[in-house]
């Protein structure tokens, strides 16, 4: 696509996401049928990018800061006191 595709667009459902044109939803102008096109985060959440193949539609850039968004980070290990039990003086 030439224009780049937003993962998390501000209003999404004022917008046609069919073409790069991005009409208005009350004036389609692509001719690409007569309803509009919901952007991916309508149908499949917030997170609409993590299942499946979108390399068509997002940028290589866009690629590399999922990847580097959805990696787990490494569990930060706190030294723990280890469990005693003391005896209780009767």
């Amino acid at each position: 696509m030439a224009k780049v595709f937003p993962l998390h667009p501000k209003h999404p459902e004022r917008i046609c996401w069919g073409c790069d044109k991005y009409c208005r939803a009350d004036d389609l102008q692509c001719g690409n049928g007569c309803i509009r096109i919901p952007h991916p985060c309508e149908d499949f959440g917030e997170q609409w990018y993590l299942n499946g193949d979108w390399s068509g539609l997002l940028s290589d850039t866009q690629l590399a800061q999922i990847a580097t968004a959805s990696k787990p980070s490494a569990p930060e290990t706190k030294a723990q006191k280890p469990h005693i039990k003391l005896a209780l003086k009767k």
